[in-house]
């Protein structure tokens, strides 16, 4: 081991002392399915290819997971037992499994607190090519998105209440923890304009508490930040931008630790990212201290924000509509798509949502297989993790608010030349993807509406025929669930689609999909 190892890391072989992410991933996926499918588990263990082939075992735990809700949770149980027993945290060169790292000896966090100088009443809108969308309007356009197949119905209900109830908005009776505070996707810009109690947790970095800093500043919220050393009250903000924050992987005892002793009721957002084999790493740091404030403050909540491109069961009539929309494709198209997955061995456009499952509740799911292999194994098991705490917690009395967020033009997705193709490109499938500033106004009023309103599927009480329903809830998937070819056959060609500048011939080509 290198002594310059600290925090939370993979696990480090003895032979070569380097971490291999593959083979922590697969083993974390094999041990969710051994107890409900033998067979995938061996082979998933014993995948040469993981970096091509993880989709399949993404999938088969969807598939054994609808059988029913024992299974379901039997799976979330397993994979989180064994990454939490896997994963490793290095301290003072010791290393120490990550399920007993939050009960180490932690260096005390320190408080800073800053209110923001509005007195603004809180307001929400959602931003929307160019338009500030509010009242008649936005429930105008909440009605073209559900009809478009865009987001599912109980989205657009969620809306409709928060924009029936401004009242949720003024969150002065809410302390809301932010893991990864200043991210491009998060809700920062809006709790800070709705009176929030925001707990901001971010790296010790000059930029992300520039923005942190300023963004509460102009609003009406008040700030409470981790400094590892004691900070003065008085010290001016061009200061405190460079003594705030605490880092997710190497201060997992201070960070759980300081917010158990908190003496308010606990809202938790798990909305950090990093890339590649580091998200995974922020994912489990963020679920070891989720966990632990859990069990020391009971009335926590939890909030996680899921990704479209990802494999989800779904609703029976997800997979009629995505059926209907295959079956009734434009002559043309047909032709097209018809040639060149002859031409390439089937190997693209798939038809998306071929079947469903009974589970043994009586009901019949489908699923929806969104996985882009592109995104990579790491990102998808990040984001699995989030569905079985999800999961977990719920099934244990835990409030817990999950939905899926649309695809969105972030910086971290729009680095990827394929990614931002494809999505400049999503129109070509009847497919949405949204600006960040749309995004967060629409996820940050699901959250609130999750705390709010008491029959929302957030609340343990709301009666559930399937764990699983959880994630259909509320989602805004950009319509991907319903498109009729599996999203990972059509991707190179949106991307294309995307590439191309009007004046190509190959976008008059690829215009044959949009005609009716």
């Amino acid at each position: 081991m290198s002594s310059s190892t600290e925090g939370l890391q993979f696990p480090i072989s003895a032979s070569n002392q380097k971490p291999s992410t593959s083979k922590t991933g697969r083993e974390i996926i094999a041990e969710a399915l051994a107890a409900v499918d033998h067979q995938s588990s061996v082979r998933a263990k014993q995948e040469k290819n993981w970096r091509k082939k993880y989709p399949e075992y993404f999938k088969a735990l969807v598939e054994q997971g609808i059988q029913s809700s024992e299974a379901a949770i039997n799976i979330a149980e397993q994979g989180l037992n064994k990454a939490h027993h896997v994963f490793e945290f290095y301290r003072d060169q010791e290393k120490h499994t990550l399920k007993d790292a939050v009960a180490l000896t932690a260096h005390p966090l320190h408080t800073v607190k800053l209110k923001g100088e509005s007195d603004a009443a809180p307001e929400w809108y959602v931003p929307y090519h160019g338009q500030k969308l509010q009242g008649e309007a936005l429930l105008a356009q909440i009605q073209k998105w559900q009809d478009a197949g865009i987001i599912e119905a109980s989205h657009a209900d969620a809306l409709r209440e928060a924009i029936a109830h401004p009242e949720w908005f003024d969150l002065s009776d809410r302390t809301m923890v932010l893991f990864g505070a200043a991210s491009e996707a998060g809700p920062l810009t809006w709790l800070a304009k709705w009176k929030a109690n925001i707990v901001a947790i971010d790296l010790n970095n000059e930029r992300v508490w520039d923005r942190i800093l300023s963004t509460v500043q102009a609003g009406n919220a008040t700030l409470y930040a981790p400094s590892l050393d004691a900070v003065h009250e008085d010290t001016p903000i061009q200061e405190l931008k460079h003594k705030l924050g605490a880092n997710l992987l190497t201060h997992i005892p201070e960070i759980a630790q300081w917010l158990a002793q908190s003496e308010h009721q606990l809202d938790l957002a798990a909305i950090a990212y990093l890339d590649g084999e580091k998200h995974v790493r922020v994912a489990m740091a963020m679920d070891s201290i989720m966990t632990y404030v859990s069990q020391q403050k009971a009335d926590t909540s939890l909030m996680f924000m899921c990704t479209p491109t990802d494999v989800y069961a779904v609703p029976e009539e997800i997979v009629t509509a995505a059926q209907a929309k295959f079956q009734n494709r434009a002559s043309a198209q047909k032709l097209l798509t018809q040639s060149i997955a002859k031409v390439t061995g089937q190997h693209f456009f798939k038809q998306n949502n071929e079947q469903t499952t009974t589970a043994d509740n009586g009901k019949s799911y489908g699923i929806a297989d969104c996985l882009v292999v592109e995104q990579g194994p790491n990102y998808a098991l990040a984001k699995r993790i989030q569905q079985w705490r999800a999961t977990v917690a719920r099934q244990n009395g835990q409030r817990v608010s999950i939905n899926i967020a649309p695809s969105t033009t972030t910086r971290s997705v729009t680095k990827n030349p394929l990614l931002k193709a494809a999505f400049n490109g999503a129109s070509l499938f009847d497919v949405e993807s949204f600006q960040p500033e749309t995004t967060n106004a629409l996820m940050a009023a699901l959250w609130i509406h999750d705390l709010r309103n008491p029959q929302s599927v957030a609340n343990p009480e709301t009666a559930l025929d399937h764990p699983l329903e959880l994630m259909m809830h509320g989602a805004n998937h950009g319509g991907l669930w319903r498109v009729a070819y599996l999203a990972r056959t059509a991707l190179p060609f949106a991307a294309l689609y995307g590439f191309a500048e009007e004046k190509l011939p190959v976008k008059k080509v690829l215009g044959l999909f949009k005609k009716a």
